[in-house]
């Protein structure tokens, strides 16, 4: 499928997911391999806190969050693959159309 063409570039997809703070860089990076290998182009990967309401109680924790890139053919896979290994029980998964460059784009599009 080709790159949906938008007036500035092409569109592409962002995933945000987040892991525990407690994994090591290689954990993060193996999870993040998993989702290159699903179809993902690119992922960011940072530190964080996150503050939210969970059973009741407001928490907050340092996590990594992962910001993910990918084009509308490994969207679905990469989704799956998040789904299928995430350690939380209710995972961050969120997800949004974005429009980059046309370089960029054709770029995530063909990973």
């Amino acid at each position: 499928m080709r790159p949906r063409r938008r007036a500035m570039g092409c569109e592409i997809h962002i995933v945000q997911t987040t892991l525990p703070s407690a994994w090591n860089e290689a954990e993060v990076g193996a999870f993040a391999q998993g989702l290159l290998q699903a179809g993902a182009a690119c992922i960011h990967h940072d530190s964080i806190r996150s503050t939210y309401r969970w059973e009741g109680a407001i928490e907050s924790s340092l996590e990594w969050r992962l910001q993910v890139k990918v084009g509308e053919d490994g969207l679905g896979a990469v989704l799956a693959a998040i789904e299928k290994s995430h350690p939380y029980d209710v995972p961050e998964i969120i997800h949004w159309s974005a429009n980059a460059s046309q370089s960029y784009g054709e770029w995530v599009n063909s990973a």
